[in-house]
């Protein structure tokens, strides 16, 4: 069991606000499960993720485990909104995985700092085998990544953070 992928989805489900996440991995012979809640209402402080790791299929049932999940920066405006500083979150338009160049010794579409244009690639997202090309939708500078790269993502996780032009 690799913890540091846990914590991963852990901190994607709390960045994301997620209540579920189910990652089954035939590949690895293992099926992950992770839930926040437990009949807690959205939003109540203490409501951490609780992992389940069930093992591939034809592999004896081992139990489950706990992790305690930290708590994520709760600093971050709102997905989709506009921030104070006047920045603005580009989210994900689907789910897949997140990457910032096109090929691992490739430079990366965008930094923080750069302009962008209305049509210009900001990154690439990895669904079902598909390089989907993501494109800034208006002109703005990238004020901050939120994704590292390869990490998964979900449909309308912020992204970027953009000052509109």
């Amino acid at each position: 069991m690799d913890l540091g992928l846990i914590r991963k989805l852990v901190r994607l489900m709390e960045r994301a606000e997620l209540t579920e996440l189910e990652i089954d991995d035939t590949n690895a012979g293992m099926r992950v499960h992770l839930k926040r809640g437990n009949g807690v209402p959205e939003g109540s402080s203490g409501s951490a993720p609780v992992v389940q790791v069930l093992p591939g299929a034809g592999a004896p049932v081992a139990g489950t485990a706990a992790a305690a999940g930290g708590s994520a920066d709760e600093a971050a405006p709102a997905a989709g909104g506009e921030a104070a500083d006047g920045t603005v979150a580009f989210e994900s338009p689907m789910v897949g995985t997140f990457y910032r160049a096109s090929s691992p010794d490739a430079e990366a579409f965008c930094d923080v700092g750069s302009q962008v244009s209305e049509g210009s690639v900001l990154c690439i997202i990895e669904a079902m085998k598909v390089m989907n090309e993501i494109k800034a939708e208006s002109p703005g500078e990238v004020v901050e990544i939120l994704v590292e790269n390869g990490e998964p993502v979900e449909f309308g996780q912020p992204l970027f953070r953009l000052r509109p032009a």
